[in-house]
């Protein structure tokens, strides 16, 4: 595959001859089950569960053996680590969700999507779905792609291409924790709470502001009452407080009228009522068992919380999906075998960056209703095609100790490998599994998209 300047085409409109010739293969690598995902979300628990064990039992070895709390130190830096790398993978499990292909029953696709991974770092499939899908559809079009109005408003995109020296310093930038903390804010507003600027939005049908108000504010404000309440230790008004809290909250989402709740030019699978409600009820189970597990225990639950999930949500979770986003789009353009890379890594930078599949970036936007765990192959069937080898990119190792002719990533967003190709890939098949309610108002969106101006 390439490793120099790019020779990006510019008449898109050209068909690709590669897209018949391995239509039978294609049609075999974008089959789903329900079953093989299992593994992977169990996996990724297995980690997690694995590393508050390890980091509790510290805790406490620590406290009885009298060896002091400094023990515990650079036992809660590796969890945090850990817990964020849990935590993006949690967001590579929402993201095969947001294609359709986490399972492929829809409804479960959805469910297990959001219970267990989208539910637990605030966000919901269907919320991210508008996010994602626009970005694959109007992939690096600075008004059509909502990872750039994001990355305008949290100010960490970079100024590609770089020299080694600007991205060191981009990079430690980027730890600040200022910075973190805006980056998740701007991410919560363009994937969580959705924006009015999505090229999937329906102007007409935005809704109520306070179906959004209202669960941000029981988020945040319920374990402020609830961590009160027990530092005070006033167990009673403490259960009292969440079960009122908690009713209040569900009792609106349940009774609102349909038309509070904003709707999109695509189709949810499941209601938006039943969606809310369930996202109000995990949070309200999961603090109530927070408190609970306070009074019966009088382990510090809250604080292990704060700690050990919340910390991570707001450092290192944040960190590793930028420099994911950074690298897998930084220094490219839009056309459809230069918007993106292939990255072989070491298993631990693998893990932590490229979770559920995301290394093969270049084959997931090609065809992005192929499941992660069939991405390889569909790289090695790409490779069959002679465009695909010479203008494709494929990342070997962090700073260089990768295949020898084959950039870094740090190469890679230097100059030399600078996509500036005019070519401009609109790749209206990102929908093919989506259930579209208005494919008119979208269709001007791509036409526009196509001739690189706004609507």
């Amino acid at each position: 595959m390439r490793t120099a300047s790019s020779h990006a085409s510019t008449n898109e409109a050209k068909a690709w001859a590669l897209d018949k010739s391995i239509a039978s293969e294609l049609q075999r690598l974008k089959e789903r089950d329900n079953h093989t995902n299992h593994k992977f979300l169990a996996a990724n628990y297995a980690i997690f569960i694995a590393t508050m064990v390890a980091t509790l039992w510290s805790y406490h070895y620590a406290e009885t053996s009298g060896l002091g709390a400094w023990l515990t130190v650079p036992m809660t830096v590796l969890a945090i680590i850990i817990i964020g790398g849990f935590q993006h993978q949690l967001g590579g499990c929402i993201h095969e969700g947001t294609h359709y292909i986490l399972f492929a029953d829809r409804k479960k696709n959805e469910i297990i999507s959001d219970w267990f991974a989208a539910f637990p770092i605030y966000t919901s499939t269907y919320a991210f779905r508008l996010h994602h899908l626009a970005h694959h559809q109007f992939v690096n079009d600075p008004v059509r792609d909502p990872n750039f109005a994001q990355a305008e408003m949290s100010g960490h995109w970079l100024d590609f291409p770089l020299t080694q020296y600007e991205l060191l310093l981009g990079v430690i930038r980027q730890l600040n924790p200022i910075r973190l903390v805006k980056y998740i804010l701007a991410r919560a507003r363009y994937s969580a709470i959705g924006t009015d600027q999505n090229p999937y939005a329906d102007k007409k049908r935005m809704g109520s502001p306070w179906v959004v108000r209202v669960g941000a504010l029981f988020a945040v404000l319920m374990p402020v009452v609830a961590v009160t309440l027990i530092a005070l230790e006033d167990w009673l008004l403490a259960l009292i407080a969440h079960l009122t809290i908690s009713a209040a909250v569900l009792g609106y989402y349940a009774l609102i009228p349909d038309e509070d709740y904003a709707q999109s030019r695509i189709n949810p699978v499941i209601s938006h009522r039943a969606t809310a409600i369930s996202r109000m009820g995990f949070m309200a189970l999961l603090y109530g068992a927070l408190t609970l597990t306070c009074y019966l225990t009088g382990a510090p639950a809250w604080g292990y919380f704060g700690l050990l999930w919340l910390l991570p949500l707001f450092t290192t979770f944040p960190l590793f999906m930028i420099a994911r986003e950074w690298v897998q789009h930084g220094n490219a353009d839009r056309g459809r075998l230069t918007n993106s890379r292939v990255f072989f890594v070491n298993p631990i930078v693998n893990w932590l960056v490229f979770p559920w599949g995301m290394e093969y970036h270049l084959p997931h936007h090609i065809y992005c209703s192929v499941p992660h765990y069939k991405l390889k192959d569909l790289h090695e069937v790409l490779l069959n095609d002679p465009d695909y080898r010479e203008k494709g990119i494929v990342v070997h190792g962090v700073l260089g100790e990768g295949s020898p002719g084959a950039p870094s990533i740090v190469e890679v967003l230097g100059p030399r490998y600078a996509m500036t190709g005019r070519e401009i890939s609109v790749q209206d098949e990102t929908l093919e599994l989506a259930d579209v309610n208005d494919k008119e108002g979208i269709a001007k969106h791509s036409e526009a998209s196509r001739q690189g101006r706004p609507m």
